[in-house]
């Protein structure tokens, strides 16, 4: 078997005496531990097509245009006279490395499609079926099965990537000299969940948008559906109503970071006024049903969506959605007045066992308390990743602000979280874990046609959003501009990314010409204008920390609104002055 470095930085392969496998079932087999059996082993030709099994309903596109590989499918004996499964794609042209990948939602199935993606790279590629079938939103396949929710959670993963390395190393007679992981959505949580329960599994991780918080935030979709409904209430607002909440935040929000480009940069932080929205006194006496206004009461649930949900005594259940994230609300969350998505509601029928008869009309906090006692599969993430750290790994996580499926601020008080376990032991949770929040992507990747956003960077799960066989970044193949490459540099070169250049194509699909590009930072920074040069090159963004001296307000270069700007600043704080010396006068 051939060995080559590929995109990534080269390293001195040093082969074992063992002699390496054929691409056969028996081969295959004959390393297999107890307890573990091959479900088939085939060969797959340069440039064909791996023909997913039609079983496989969780991810069934196939992969096409691929490098030569030999493909394995393997199950693996679990407790609870349960198991699990798993691919594993070895390249003919090996690059010495492992890397996994993530599943989605509560999927029981291979992901073939994703592991197609990450070979291209030459990485020896797997993924786990998580030990059940089912597509992304049936959780009924928990029910009452607590050994099965188990390998979901956390057992099927690390059982497939342990025997996924055994066959690794036998079919290319050596080990691999790094292992890696890539996933988003719940394939972020299981990232998070590998680094802090099984931190030798993998020398680093991307993990986007990871559902991590999963005891609360299965509860919170429904806590968020209740916000809206019943839809005959005159406080419910109706899908049709969603783009104009966005125009108006997008209005709002996009000059407060200091450049009207159709882009909120800083939205968690934005002082957004819904009232803005509220119909006038035409409308109000006609009784219209006018799609460009809300009234009162549909402002008073605007404000509950934008709101977190906190207990009384002020505890975090789960942060809110972002203002920019209203244009997949009527996809994931507020589109039914019959039941919310199923992520919710299977969540507390099958996986808490409360039985498929439950109402999420009876949602309260004593299932919030059961799901945190309970916690089922050990699916939540502990925030102590100590272990991780002492070991060497490298975390990189990322997470787009306009997602509402999973809330944003979720990861960033994940790192908070982190960094205050961490600190007091010594530890700079920056030297081994980032974080890059990306302005107008939605849920791990995507962005909507009102802002044009920068969002390919290679992420989990983007490179099938742009063509069936795309990796890396087409015309920026680099540390730069790849997360994934950002990653292996840090890890086997100490570099540490701070920023990571996110891609616009005009045309996302054919990515030819690009529209735009611009760093995404290393969070608490957030990208800056510099003054000067075309807002849609990276090289006229810098990343600064929100309260750095330089990183106020700046207006569009040569615009008359930066003169404008520029004289009422100063002239407001020339009146603060002056009213500030005379209080101090009459005191």
């Amino acid at each position: 078997m051939a060995i080559s470095s590929g995109l990534l930085p080269s390293f001195g392969a040093v082969l074992s005496a063992s002699v390496p496998l054929n691409c056969s079932i028996s081969a295959i087999q004959s390393v297999l531990p107890v307890g573990a059996d091959v479900d088939f082993v085939q060969t797959v030709a340069v440039n064909s097509t791996f023909e997913v099994p039609p079983e496989n309903i969780a991810f069934p596109i196939s992969p096409v245009g691929l490098p030569s590989l030999c493909a394995v499918s393997a199950w693996v004996q679990a407790p609870g006279n349960t198991s699990f499964g798993f691919g594993l794609f070895l390249p003919g042209d090996w690059n010495g490395r492992f890397l996994a990948v993530g599943n989605a939602g509560f999927a029981g199935g291979i992901n073939w499609l994703e592991m197609g993606t990450q070979v291209r790279y030459g990485f020896a590629t797997m993924s786990t079926d998580t030990g059940h079938s089912s597509n992304s939103t049936d959780g009924r396949w928990a029910y009452k099965q607590p050994e099965v929710i188990n390998n979901w959670g956390y057992r099927a993963l690390h059982g497939s990537v342990v025997t996924a390395k055994q066959i690794t190393e036998a079919f290319y007679a050596q080990k691999p000299t790094y292992s890696y992981y890539s996933g988003c959505s719940t394939g972020g949580r299981q990232g998070f969940k590998e680094a802090q329960m099984f931190p030798d599994d993998f020398d680093g991780i991307v993990a986007g948008a990871p559902s991590w918080y999963t005891k609360h935030l299965q509860t919170w979709v429904i806590r968020y559906w209740l916000n809206n409904v019943p839809n005959t209430d005159a406080h419910h607002i109706p899908p049709e109503l969603f783009p104009v909440i966005g125009a108006e935040a997008l209005r709002q929000c996009d000059p407060q970071d200091g450049l009207t480009d159709s882009i909120i940069s800083d939205p968690y932080n934005c002082n957004f006024r819904p009232e803005a929205l509220l119909c006038g006194v035409e409308t109000v006496a006609s009784n219209s049903t006018a799609a460009t206004c809300l009234t009162s009461s549909q402002i008073d649930t605007v404000k509950k969506i934008y709101s977190d949900w906190v207990e009384w005594d002020q505890r975090l259940i789960y942060p809110h959605v972002a203002p920019g994230s209203e244009a997949s609300w009527g996809v994931w969350l507020l589109n039914s007045s019959v039941a919310p998505s199923t992520y919710g509601t299977d969540y507390v029928k099958y996986f808490l066992g409360l039985g498929p008869d439950w109402s999420p009309w009876s949602l309260n906090d004593s299932i919030v308390k059961f799901a945190e006692k309970d916690d089922p599969g050990n699916a939540s993430v502990d925030t102590d990743l100590s272990a991780f750290q002492k070991k060497g790994g490298k975390l990189i996580s990322f997470h787009g602000f306009a997602d509402s499926l999973v809330p944003s601020a979720g990861t960033t008080y994940f790192y908070d979280q982190v960094d205050k376990n961490l600190k007091p032991q010594g530890i700079k949770t920056s030297d081994f874990f980032r974080v890059f929040m990306v302005p107008g992507m939605g849920h791990c990747g995507g962005t909507t046609p009102s802002f044009n956003a920068s969002w390919y960077f290679a992420g989990g799960f983007q490179a099938s959003l742009i063509g069936p066989t795309v990796h890396s970044v087409p015309g920026f193949s680099d540390a730069k501009h790849d997360i994934l490459l950002a990653l292996t540099n840090w890890v086997e070169n100490g570099t540490a990314p701070d920023s990571v250049i996110a891609t616009k194509w005009t045309n996302d699909t054919e990515h030819t010409t690009v529209l735009r590009q611009r760093p995404i930072c290393r969070y608490p920074e957030q990208a800056k204008y510099t003054g000067s040069g075309d807002p849609n090159q990276a090289d006229s963004w810098e990343c600064r920390l929100p309260w750095e001296e330089g990183s106020g307000p700046l207006q569009n270069p040569g615009s008359v609104g930066s003169s404008v700007f520029h004289c009422s600043h100063i002239l407001r704080i020339l009146l603060v002055v002056i009213i500030s010396s005379y209080s101090m006068m009459i005191l």
